[in-house]
């Protein structure tokens, strides 16, 4: 099987040759520091281990040009979504005719990133900006409400045009919104109103058929995700989480197999030694790869406090439980 039929099958838990062994998201200062610590200077990780190649589209879903001050009327909202106009043709990746044609004949899975949830859509990139964004939905949230209607729009005009021109194998929704001791939201407004703005593009995707809907979060959300399942998502990628408040094991024996996971390792591990490694890895993956509709993945990126002892070892783990 190629990587885009192996993901297709893991998702819709059909029998596969195996479940797909995508890259950790490892970034060039890791390897820098990994060529001091055994990795060859030429050597490269994917002629060392199995990585199944995926993609994803991101189309550009900042306001065009971006504000140096952000709306706090709805007038100044009106003016605003001038700088959501979809048509522009800026918001598509670069060589976009060439890349629909490269993706017609691919071999790998494409995921379309769709939204930037609640936070990056409200323009915080810091702790001012956060606190305002927060503050609106206490004192107005019938404005937060016309906020998020003008950026799902923008995601659903988006959408469409893209979905209309390439079949992609899932939508991917991005929501950084909790924080080490929950969510940074009440379950009840991020359902009334977040997850509510979020309709007019998950219909969209629906009404293409695509079948997987990715909610990649990130921290401890635990408490939302009764309130995202219920709203039409299908498949939890949790990052950055700790592995107390986001078990996977849990979380499927609550939700069970509908909800399709990705990653789940603990990333934390990867920093100790190989018997924690060993206990993150042996403790979850065997199990969840019996029931099918389950990616293993380490839940954060690979840093450079990981050795790279620790990450070959890793690596060779899971690919020896993957493909057993």
């Amino acid at each position: 099987m190629n990587a885009r039929e192996r993901f297709i099958g893991t998702m819709s838990r059909k029998l596969t040759d195996r479940a797909p062994l995508f890259e950790d998201g490892i970034r060039d200062e890791v390897i820098r520091a990994w060529r001091k610590q055994g990795l060859g200077k030429k050597e490269k990780l994917e002629r060392l281990f199995s990585y199944d190649r995926r993609e994803e589209i991101e189309p550009d879903l900042e306001p065009i040009p971006y504000p140096s001050r952000w709306p706090k009327t709805y007038d100044g909202l009106k003016k605003f979504t001038s700088r959501m106009d979809y048509n522009d043709a800026r918001r598509m990746p670069d060589d976009w005719k060439a890349r629909v044609l490269e993706w017609g004949s691919r071999d790998y899975p494409l995921i379309l990133r769709a939204h930037r949830g609640y936070f990056l859509s409200m323009g915080v990139h810091g702790w001012r900006r956060f606190s305002e964004a927060i503050q609106i939905l206490i004192d107005d949230p019938k404005y937060a409400e016309s906020w998020l209607a003008t950026c799902a729009e923008l995601s659903a005009q988006i959408v469409e045009r893209i979905l209309e021109e390439v079949e992609v194998d899932a939508v991917l929704f991005s929501e950084p919104i909790g924080g080490n001791h929950g969510p940074l939201i009440s379950p009840k407004m991020y359902s009334a109103i977040i997850l509510k703005s979020y309709k007019p593009v998950l219909d969209v995707i629906k009404a293409h058929g695509v079948d997987t809907i990715i909610y990649r979060t990130y921290a401890n959300t635990r408490l939302l995700l009764p309130h995202v399942v219920k709203a039409g998502f299908n498949c939890l990628w949790a990052c950055e989480t700790n592995p107390q408040t986001m078990d996977y094991r849990a979380i499927r024996d609550e939700f069970g197999k509908d909800l399709r996971l990705i990653g789940g390792i603990d990333s934390d591990a990867l920093r100790q030694n190989q018997t924690d490694i060993t206990n993150a890895v042996m403790g979850l993956v065997p199990e969840l790869l019996d029931e099918g509709g389950y990616i293993p993945l380490a839940d954060g990126r690979v840093r450079e406090d990981v050795i790279y002892s620790n990450y070959v070892y890793y690596r060779n783990l899971l690919e020896a439980i993957v493909r057993r």
